[in-house]
């Protein structure tokens, strides 16, 4: 009798994880089905937008590199989460606000925002990279972008 609890519940909770996976698996399908020019244009955004966002409270920077990588330098103001974590760390964010997932070169950064968005939240991509974002917070814009 205890075995065949035990293998009713095992049934019951790979049923259970097959239609998680095959719901899934549904959403990224009319991702990829509805994906137009449209779709292609609102999924990025690039350095200027970024800090337009950043200024007005309207979007988290997410920083999806490796530890290494963030640690060697990074932005304060950006949260950091690195790509191989994002599934086990979804409690961390809000599916309210918009993410604009970034790393150097949009690698990264693309399979962040694919996965963010398959998962329900907001997200986009920092189209030029965080070395263009290094770039741009030189001098007075780095300033002027601390002082907001």
């Amino acid at each position: 009798m205890k075995n065949l609890k035990f293998f009713l519940f095992s049934i019951i909770l790979i049923s259970l994880s097959s239609c998680a996976i095959a719901q899934e698996e549904t959403k990224l399908d009319e991702y990829v089905l509805g994906f137009n020019y449209e779709t292609r244009s609102n999924m990025r955004v690039n350095t200027a937008t970024l800090i337009e966002l950043l200024e007005t409270k309207k979007a988290v920077l997410l920083d999806i590199r490796f530890d290494d990588e963030f640690n060697s330098w990074n932005f304060p103001f950006a949260m950091h989460i690195a790509l191989p974590d994002l599934p086990k760390n979804l409690e961390k964010l809000d599916k309210k606000k918009l993410y604009i997932t970034a790393c150097p070169h949009n690698d990264r950064a693309i399979i962040a925002m694919v996965y963010l968005t398959n998962k329900g939240y907001k997200v986009k991509y920092l189209s030029d990279g965080l070395l263009s974002l290094a770039d741009y917070l030189r001098g007075n814009n780095a300033y002027n972008f601390i002082q907001n």
